[in-house]
């Protein structure tokens, strides 16, 4: 009966602390992304040394396990990566690679929300150039759950949810075997795309616990429209976990859109990647190599 009356009463303080109009609150989130696939591939790769293995595997996991701040108020929200220096990488070889695949997920500056109108906007560098996506948030099919767990002291409800996955969120992607690439090449004669020699889902399934206790429908990247704080998603290979919430900071942070960029949808973002990646794959066919961005990490398995 007693915890029933605390939960009550601490609803009711966040709730009124809402209600006031410098509101603002802030969530921490650690990610993590699956690379099994690679390593797995990687695994029998004659080409690839012990060291050449782990210098790959570390640069993935500073690729791949990250730490976001998100700063929200009742209906924006600004998430941005937590800045820390970067060590010097070498040009070429294993670091190039891993900084054309980092170019390839394009670095993302300040994704901006407004679930009041519904809109994102989000600044992302691609091979050097800088654009501006702007566009209306996804709008998901949230199925309520009857389970339940406890996260960061915070009651928390579960939903599921269906959404299609971008062509450029290389996170979900993996290389096709060696022998589908093949046998592709020889069965069509027009000429390839660069999504062609990679393995990308139309669609992953979301689940995302959400706190009631923080009624704010805001969450970590695009993900919004559930009634309270998402605490923690689980999107395909990559797992989004809140470490640490501060409700009414004393330093309040200016939660607002930017404007540098080339503005484009979505989708026209999405095309410039797909094109650019064509355009990088025949020029490295010219070079003599095979026509396609080299991710080879072993055998046809």
């Amino acid at each position: 009966m007693n915890k029933i009356i605390f939960t009550l009463a601490f609803m009711l303080a966040v709730h009124l602390g809402l209600m006031a109009q410098e509101f603002q609150g802030m969530a921490v989130y650690e990610t993590k992304t699956s690379t099994a696939d690679f390593k797995n591939r990687m695994q029998g790769n004659r080409d690839i040394t012990p060291e050449m293995q782990k210098t790959i595997e570390d640069r993935m996991k500073t690729m791949f396990e990250k730490t976001f701040i998100l700063n929200f108020d009742k209906s924006a929200s600004i998430y941005k990566e937590e800045e820390k220096l970067d060590a010097p990488t070498q040009g070429g070889g294993v670091g190039g690679g891993m900084r054309m695949m980092g170019s390839m997920m394009g670095g993302g500056g300040t994704f901006y929300k407004n679930t009041k109108d519904k809109s994102f906007t989000v600044d992302k560098e691609f091979m050097g150039k800088e654009f501006l996506v702007k566009d209306s948030l996804p709008n998901l099919k949230w199925k309520m759950e009857a389970e339940t767990r406890v996260i960061g002291g915070f009651n928390c409800f579960k939903a599921t949810a269906v959404r299609p996955v971008s062509k450029t969120d290389f996170r979900n992607f993996r290389p096709k075997k060696e022998d589908d690439v093949a046998v592709k090449a020889k069965t069509d004669d027009k000429k390839t795309d660069f999504m062609s020699g990679i393995d990308m889902p139309k669609e992953v399934v979301v689940t995302a616990w959400y706190t009631p206790e923080i009624p704010v429908s805001q969450g970590p990247e695009n993900y919004w429209g559930l009634p309270g704080l998402i605490l923690e998603i689980n999107d395909g290979k990559t797992v989004i976990l809140c470490s640490k919430i501060v409700l009414n900071p004393k330093e309040k942070v200016a939660i607002k859109a930017t404007t540098k960029g080339k503005v484009v949808s979505q989708t026209e973002y999405d095309e410039i990647v797909v094109k650019k990646m064509e355009e990088f794959r025949d020029m490295n066919r010219g070079r003599g190599g095979n026509g396609g961005i080299q991710i080879r990490m072993g055998g046809g398995n």
